[in-house]
């Protein structure tokens, strides 16, 4: 770590970045043996999804970042809170017998029934869920319950300064509301002790003093409460800020529908006695035709969508990559991430210490990256699967054996879960949309040519590099001025896409035999497509 540390005082990393600013803030406050807390917020009305990943993942390579540039001698914490004290406004269709709920709308998703039936109520069946899902990934975190914090005390003292400074808040908030709103805004929201609902009622009076408000309850009868005790809980713009504080939130980050209100938790904060947290505002994902991802909408990719076609790995390499940046997530996207996060893994062993902090493995790894393994990409695997119709990993490893003679499923454990990656994703994605055609004039010179090539080879030969410049001389012989459309020919009409790997690499892996004989059978007008 202390070889690391020297150089994350200058490196051009976002995850350093905020490390720096971070320190900043530590070194501002005087006192370096207080744990410096990174945040995260989940809302339980719903199942864990791409963006509870990205937000997790991306505060733990700050985390791991801080805690490099001060040699690990301030300690940290990550905290992970669920807003499960916020009333459930409807009830979710994709639950059993979501009838039954409706008689509980408004009140605290923790006082909800479990719908499931393995809870104590709907908050702590999707609090386990959050859980399970981060635990999945391996993360280091503290779990957090709103309705815990607010019911067992801990949040009081926070409770009792916002109610105080009452006036303070309401001077914040409502120049952001509409005339309608603004008429009956409280930053307190009481639960009402005859039906658990929370509720979004004006103040009829509060006491700073006796930590009290005054205000009618559904059914018009006016009553007083203390705020502390669970009693209330704020709205959700106080809440954010006032968690900071009463929390001691030293980082949080947030996505862009968030960057109009920053401002406004940041005074939330500083009205309740704390100096808000450094922030970082990350771009959301849109769709294939640029419309922002909506868990309601389901335009998106859920994690598990992602993680029954890539490893856990490239999907933290895409969270990684220019989080300031909107960026197209759909299924189109993950072989490159695959095969970009299998790049800079590779690179990693060979580059000196001031770029592997910068190369994004370093920060997915914590800093031990893996061995980088064999070095076939999941793009040529896709087109294995493809040119020799496998429907089994056992055919897969056939051909990888054939490249790699002493690769195996143990050795190559990260490999053998791309076999069954690209298996999934082939038959998924790239079996319906492929299309050969029929050669032209000028592509049947260049394919009969390089079959003569081929077979002037050894029938064993494996040298990716060698192939390749036979591939690329064949086009050449042709004629052909652009050799793009002279690869794009060759994806085309041997493999029905109009892209793929390396040619010269699949075909070392795939044999000089049978890439002969698939030229051959396009030459002779063969049907590729029925394998």
């Amino acid at each position: 770590m202390t070889e690391y540390s020297a150089l994350a005082a200058n490196a051009k990393a976002w995850p350093f970045e905020l490390a720096r600013e971070l320190l900043k803030r530590v070194e501002k406050r005087g006192d370096a043996s207080k744990p410096v807390v990174f945040e995260t917020g989940y809302g339980p009305s719903g199942l864990p999804h791409i963006g509870t990943f990205g937000e997790v993942v991306r505060t733990t390579m700050v985390r791991h970042a801080f805690e490099v540039l001060t040699e690990g001698k301030i300690p940290t914490r990550l905290i992970c809170v669920s807003d499960d004290m916020d009333g459930m406004r409807k009830v979710p269709g994709n639950i059993p017998n979501p009838e039954k709920l409706e008689a509980h709308l408004q009140r605290p998703l923790t006082d909800v029934p479990d719908p499931f039936g393995t809870h104590e109520s709907f908050g702590h069946h999707n609090n386990a869920r959050l859980r399970a899902f981060l635990d999945g990934f391996g993360f280091e975190y503290e779990f957090l319950s709103a309705t815990e914090l607010y019911r067992s005390g801990a949040y009081d003292q926070m409770l009792l300064t916002a109610l105080e400074r009452y006036d303070d808040i309401m001077k914040v908030m409502l120049p952001t509301l509409g005339e309608e709103r603004r008429a009956t805004y409280s930053p307190f929201l009481p639960l009402s002790p005859k039906t658990g609902r929370v509720l979004y009622v004006p103040m009829k009076a509060i006491d700073a003093k006796a930590g009290t408000i005054t205000f009618d309850d559904e059914d018009g009868e006016e009553l007083t409460l203390p705020v502390t005790g669970g009693n209330t809980k704020l709205q959700w713009k106080p809440d954010f800020g006032a968690r900071w504080a009463a929390l001691g939130v030293d980082f949080e980050m947030y996505g862009k529908d968030h960057q109009v209100n920053g401002a406004i938790y940041s005074r939330i904060c500083r009205i309740i006695g704390a100096e808000p947290p450094v922030q970082f505002c990350y771009e959301l994902f849109l769709d294939q035709v640029g419309e922002k991802i909506s868990k309601t909408k389901g335009n998106g990719i859920a994690v598990e969508e992602w993680l029954r076609y890539a490893p856990a790995e490239s999907l933290s390499l895409y969270m990684f990559q220019k989080p300031k940046t909107a960026k197209r997530l759909y299924f189109d996207v993950i072989p490159k991430a695959v095969d970009e996060y299998r790049q800079h893994l590779a690179a990693y062993s060979g580059q000196e210490p001031d770029k592997r902090i910068e190369n994004p493995v370093w920060h997915i790894h914590s800093g031990e990256p893996p061995a980088p393994g064999a070095d076939i990409s999941f793009a040529l695997m896709l087109n294995l699967v493809s040119a020799a119709n496998a429907s089994s990993k056992e055919t897969l490893w056939g051909f990888i054996g054939r490249y790699a003679p002493d690769a195996s499923p143990a050795s190559e454990p990260f490999l053998d879960r791309l076999a069954d990656y690209a298996l999934a994703y082939y038959e998924d994605f790239v079996k319906p949309a492929k299309s050969y055609r029929a050669p032209n004039a000028q592509e049947r010179a260049g394919l009969a040519g390089l079959v003569a090539r081929l077979e002037a080879l050894s029938p064993d030969e494996r040298d990716a590099e060698l192939i390749q410049t036979e591939v690329y001389s064949a086009g050449k012989d042709a004629g052909f001025e652009q050799l793009r459309d002279w690869f794009q020919a060759l994806y085309e009409v041997l493999l029905g896409q109009s892209q793929g790997p390396r040619f010269g690499g699949f075909a070392a892996i795939y044999g000089l035999p049978r890439t002969i004989a698939l030229i051959r059978r396009a030459l002779d007008g063969e049907d590729l497509s029925k394998g």
